[in-house]
């Protein structure tokens, strides 16, 4: 049986990119590949006061993500795209174990989304060189990734370690299935 092919978009909003994140357009050009050749997308928006309110411009995911009819929305309060929402019954209503996850920010909603979805019994593989991030004080943006990509790569979740995969690795697996 062929696995669907499902990729997680994580916080692609306007107002997220009012900070300024590494290679916005060469990650928004991944994830584009992504969501085209994907069977299933599901984009997670974060909202909040102060920008991120619900049908807010800053809302809006960046207008160069490709949305494609039919994709689904999730709309998330934490970093972790799990936590009271209705992410995980989406995925098992729509019978999804494996998915590729990518979006922003590396160090915040993509890592803490990857990490609680492993321990859901998830099988992620986050996609190393579609996910951005801003310079933090103790890092730059470019270290950051390099990091959160390791640590995802050597992560102990015995039985359903997460996988680390370039866009067009992810894309020719998906070819060849």
């Amino acid at each position: 049986m062929v696995k669907k092919r499902v990729v997680m978009v994580v916080d692609m909003q306007q107002g997220v990119f009012e900070t300024p994140r590494i290679q916005r357009e060469a990650c928004v050009s991944r994830i584009n590949q992504l969501v085209q050749a994907a069977d299933t997308v599901i984009f997670i928006q974060h909202t909040e006061v102060g920008g991120l309110e619900e049908g807010s411009e800053g809302f809006a995911l960046l207008p160069e993500i490709v949305q494609p009819s039919g994709a689904f929305y999730v709309t998330k309060t934490a970093c972790d795209a799990f936590y009271h929402t209705a992410l995980d019954a989406l995925l098992r209503e729509q019978d999804i174990t494996h998915f590729v996850i990518c979006g922003c920010a590396t160090d915040y909603c993509v890592d803490t989304t990857l990490k609680n979805g492993v321990s859901r019994g998830y099988h992620i593989t986050a996609a190393e060189d579609a996910h951005t991030t801003a310079n933090r004080p103790a890092a730059q943006a470019h270290i950051l990734i390099q990091h959160y990509n390791d640590v995802w790569r050597t992560l102990t979740a015995p039985d359903n370690p997460p996988a680390v995969k370039s866009t067009e690795t992810i894309l020719d697996d998906w070819k060849a299935n």
